[in-house]
């Protein structure tokens, strides 16, 4: 083992006879370098990865309603569309910058507002992903370890959660693996151009998630400045280049926003002080790490809190596990060996820059993700599945080219044999799932693990293939598996989980949240876009919360795929509360699910508002305006603590006739609604929620409270009937 390694030559330039051939030749065929089967292999990849990520998508209707609000509200305006505003009103902006939100809604535009337009992209993009992965180690190592890189990837149960999801995410990570990819070919030949383009793709991506896409930089940069093949000035230089491209592909919007009179624009939600730069720094930055997020609705701690655990081992944890570390131990362990392979080959060796790169990518994002108190949650992790597809991969090539010597079929046996009892360990989670499958991984990676070591012992080198192909399905069977469930689950809410029931929060769950049941699953009911009036989704046949409709899972929880424990069932203070919502917390992080009657009486008159209604929270309001179709006014931002607007601007609003109905309930303020408080930030939303009960008569439809702000108490209103 104690060899250096030996990669693959750099791909040369084509032949002129090759670009002779018709482009459908080369389609199919791929490099004429190539093995035939190559090709259509990779081809086989993508598209079983379009049809894994995109075949019933539909069924997870809006997905996270937040963020579909706002892509409807862009298709009304092209100001919403810019900010990314959560409603065509332009009151307030979603708490992220807007990248993802202009792909979803280009794609709305074009194709109309459903289910299909605004995941699709997403979808693409995980294929995009793959793509882009597989070419990245394709350029350093055999073809095989590229194909075996996107399937890890493709397979990982958080990737496919989240590249059917209409987060950031999804497209946060195709612009970092982009990134990878660009300054693995500047390293090769010291392109200029190259690291351009990686830092542009930085600079989206802080256009898409804001700075979690400056997690990679330094890992990034480290690599350039240490292997490229130029002298260190240059390198110098090439690097300060690379980092204005990213300033200006990540910060010309930055900048507009924070030149843009702020009475011509929108609030910036997530915000105190109506300031991008607030965001970025405060509630999305510096507060991420130390749990300092004003306006917050929990916050973590050195070894716990509301957001789970703190620590070296948090990705292994019951909450993280299941979704990425099926083959972290794997990656970790290969990590070292590449390091130690490449450890006397030259400075510039193309193999060991790729081994950095993936590695420090894995490091400072797993680390970062370990110990931030702040907001997290575990479908953060997909940001590490490139970093440790590839790391697989590259490994599993270097001990292949020694599969004869002893030494390193030793570390495969080992590599292989942790990987199955970790397998194991995590599918022993959820032991009423399936719970054959654990015995055979873990009987399979033992077999698999002895006979890579036999291979070497006895030269049997024929044998060989057959235990690494083995030792590949047996390692993927876990992940494939969970991915498996995640993809025949709708996925709604505002925290998805990938995997079976319990998988995400069971044993013992998140931090904070320990008590509650321990599996969740199935979608919630509600309306289907682009369904008949009153068409409600898989998995119940009632809206929670609503009076005589329970809505809960077969488990009790009252809980739906995406929801937080704690958070489901019917909201403190009965009827009245948002129904699918729940009181306080609950109805803040649930989109809600309005009946018919509810949306016939805020569509009445609808032409003559700025917003048919006003609720507190984004995810209340998300609901009543994609299901009206018409802007409703999300008081207080995400979490209701925004002060946006504040009472006076509320008042003045309602005296200019621009809002039509208030709708109440225990988030708004009423019973329960005591979590508004404890979150911190601004009280601008119960103090409204306690103007409009004192001054407006309340009427119950559907089992939501709507006080209807044209008529004041002693004033009948003449325009519509909330009994209609």
């Amino acid at each position: 083992m104690t060899a250096a390694v030996a990669p693959l030559p750099l791909p040369a330039a084509r032949a002129g006879n090759a670009t002779a051939r018709p482009w459908y030749v080369r389609l199919v065929r791929g490099r004429e370098a190539d093995e035939p089967w190559v090709r259509p292999a990779l081809l086989g990849l993508l598209v079983g990865t379009g049809l894994l990520y995109i075949c019933g998508l539909g069924a997870s209707g809006w997905a996270n309603s937040f963020y579909s609000a706002a892509v409807q509200a862009g298709t009304e305006s092209w100001k919403a569309f810019f900010f990314g505003s959560s409603d065509a009103g332009n009151s307030i902006t979603v708490d992220k910058t807007p990248a993802s939100l202009w792909v979803m809604g280009l794609s709305a535009r074009v194709f109309g507002v459903n289910a299909w337009s605004i995941l699709v992209p997403q979808a693409l993009a995980g294929v995009a992903t793959v793509g882009v992965l597989y070419l990245a180690i394709r350029r350093r190592f055999p073809a095989w370890a590229g194909l075996l890189a996107g399937a890890v990837l493709a397979l990982t149960p958080v990737a496919a959660l989240m590249f059917r999801f209409n987060n950031p995410d999804a497209l946060l990570v195709l612009l970092l693996t982009l990134a990878g990819y660009a300054v693995l070919r500047a390293q090769e030949h010291a392109s200029t151009r190259w690291l351009l383009l990686a830092g542009a793709c930085v600079g989206f991506g802080f256009l898409t998630k804001m700075l979690q896409a400056f997690l990679i930089v330094p890992a990034f940069a480290l690599v350039y400045l240490v292997c490229a093949p130029v002298g260190f000035w240059r390198r110098v230089r090439q690097l300060l280049w690379s980092g204005l491209a990213l300033l200006v592909a990540g910060g010309w919007w930055i900048v507009l926003v924070e030149l843009w009179p702020e009475s011509a624009r929108p609030y910036i939600g997530g915000s105190q002080h109506n300031s991008i730069l607030e965001l970025t720094l405060g509630y999305n930055g510096i507060g991420r790490l130390n749990g300092n997020e004003t306006g917050s609705v929990g916050g973590g701690g050195p070894r716990g809190g509301g957001w789970g655990s703190t620590g070296w081992d948090r990705l292994f944890s019951a909450e993280m596990g299941g979704q990425i570390s099926w083959l972290l131990p794997a990656a970790l362990i290969l990590l070292v060996v590449g390091l130690w392979l490449t450890r006397r080959a030259p400075r510039t060796d193309p193999a060991r820059a790729a081994v950095l790169l993936w590695g420090g990518w894995l490091l400072t994002t797993g680390l970062v993700f370990s110990y931030m108190a702040g907001i997290f949650h575990a479908y953060y992790n997909i940001a590490l599945a490139p970093a440790i597809a590839a790391l697989v991969a590259m490994g599993a090539a270097l001990l292949w080219e020694r599969r004869a010597v002893p030494g390193a079929a030793a570390v495969a046996a080992v590599t292989v044999a942790v990987s199955a009892w970790w397998s194991y360990h995590l599918l022993d989670r959820t032991p009423d799932w399936h719970p054959w499958l654990r015995h055979a991984v873990l009987i399979g990676g033992v077999a698999a693990a002895l006979g890579v070591f036999g291979c070497a012992l006895i030269a049997r080198r024929g044998l060989a293939p057959i235990a690494a192909g083995v030792s590949v399905v047996v390692l993927l069977a876990g992940p494939a598996a969970y991915t498996w469930a995640t993809v025949t689950t709708a996925q709604r809410g505002s925290i998805p989980s990938a995997g079976p029931a319990g998988a995400g929060f069971g044993r013992g769950g998140p931090g904070g949240f320990a008590d509650g049941p321990r599996g969740f699953r199935g979608a919630p009911p509600g309306p289907v876009p682009g369904g008949q009036p009153g068409q409600l989704g898989p998995g119940a046949g009632s809206f929670p919360g609503t009076p005589g409709q329970t809505g809960r899972n077969p488990d009790g929880s009252g809980r739906t795929r995406g929801q937080r424990p704690g958070t489901g069932g019917t909201p403190p203070g009965g009827p009245t509360a948002h129904p699918g919502g729940g009181g306080g917390m609950a109805g803040l992080l649930s989109g809600s699910t309005p009946g018919k009657q509810v949306v016939t009486t805020l569509k009445q008159n609808s032409g003559r508002y700025t917003w048919v209604a006003a609720s507190v929270g984004s995810n209340s309001a998300s609901g009543y305006q994609l299901a009206t179709g018409k802007p409703v006014m999300p008081i207080g931002g995400f979490n209701g603590s925004d002060p946006s607007p504040t009472l006076a601007e509320f008042r003045k609003l309602v005296g200019d006739g621009r809002i039509h109905y208030f709708i109440g309930g225990a988030a708004a303020g009423g019973p329960g609604g005591g979590a508004l408080r404890s979150m911190g930030g601004s009280n601008a939303a119960r103090a409204i929620a306690t103007w409009v009960a004192g001054t407006f008569t309340a009427t119950t439809v559907d089992g939501v409270t709507l006080y209807d702000l044209t008529a004041p108490r002693g004033k009948v209103s003449d325009e519509s009937s909330p009994t209609a």
